[in-house]
């Protein structure tokens, strides 16, 4: 039995400081977009940050021994980064255009529900009875959030925030079966293109600074790529070799309450029953969703036990 430290299990100062980062962190992004976005158009001030998170990240890589990608590596990455960078962290800011933080972040929490179903697709390992009652769950929210985009006049938002964890979703997926750059390098090189290919899109939609971007949105940015794209993703990783998946994962409990909060004590943003309804779906149904995996990995260790038990008395 693997006793290494991916299993422990013991809250230390350290892990509990990391997930104290992630979970606020995380939690704020949707504050700091909704206040970037007064001055400053979605595409391109989202492009902006990943570009400058991936050069920062890098250029400390580079210094430390790690390698550039090689030119398949830049494709996959250039794909992934499109599916994640773009066609989700964009898509939020798009959709922030219309609907209130609280709702962008319960949208987005619906990640692990949609990276079950399309894991079953990829891999025909599909859902047991635990990750089925997470995905009803997740409708459930998934419909609560739609309805009250529909009730506020956003309904269109409503339906892009749900593209969004999507396109994060299987990004996530096809990042486990292709080709990437080892370590924090995968993450640099996803970053600088799908920086590079968002930014570009923004200006191909038409996108520019109609006025110079405020103070507000100007320190808005800065804190979305130190403590968003670099702090709170360095104690993540930190996190995944520490401590089990599970607990590393748990931010997807914590940041739509924390986003809620955060929109109604800064913007004023209403909380409606829908939206606690929402917020009540999503947190049940990527609990259940956890309990599956924890199912489906006790299940598959206990499968193979007897095999290694006969190759140590062989």
């Amino acid at each position: 039995m693997n006793t290494g430290s991916k299993t422990q299990s013991s809250l230390t100062p350290t892990v509990i400081a990391a997930l104290i980062i992630v979970y606020i962190v995380w939690g704020s992004t949707y504050l700091a977009i909704d206040l970037t976005l007064a001055t400053m158009p979605p595409f391109i001030m989202t492009g902006m940050r990943f570009l400058a998170a991936g050069i920062i990240l890098a250029t400390f890589l580079l210094i430390r021994g790690y390698r550039l990608p090689t030119g398949k590596q830049w494709l996959n990455c250039a794909i992934i980064g499109a599916l994640m960078q773009g066609g989700c962290v964009g898509s939020i800011a798009i959709a922030q255009q219309s609907i209130t933080s609280g709702l962008a972040a319960v949208g987005i929490a619906t990640v692990p529900i949609w990276t079950a179903l399309l894991a079953g697709a990829f891999t025909r390992r599909w859902p047991n009875h635990f990750e089925v009652v997470g995905i009803a769950f997740g409708f459930i929210g998934v419909i609560a959030l739609n309805v009250e985009g529909g009730i506020s006049g956003a309904s269109k938002g409503a339906i892009i925030i749900v593209v969004a964890a999507l396109c994060w979703s299987i990004g996530s997926v096809l990042s486990q079966h292709v080709e990437l750059p080892a370590g924090p390098m995968a993450y640099a090189g996803e970053m600088l293109a799908g920086g590079a290919i968002t930014a570009l899109a923004g200006l191909a939609f038409g996108e520019s600074f109609s006025t110079m971007p405020d103070a507000g949105a100007i320190w808005s940015w800065v804190y979305l790529v130190v403590a968003g794209s670099l702090g709170a993703y360095s104690a993540y990783m930190y996190l995944l070799k520490t401590v089990r998946t599970a607990l590393a994962t748990s931010y997807t409990l914590v940041t739509p309450a924390i986003a809620v909060l955060l929109g109604w004590w800064f913007l004023s943003e209403d909380i409606t029953l829908l939206t606690v309804l929402a917020v009540a779906a999503v947190i049940c149904g990527v609990g259940f969703i956890f309990k599956g995996r924890a199912v489906k990995s006790k299940t598959e260790e206990e499968a193979k036990e007897p095999s290694s038990s006969s190759d140590s008395s062989s």
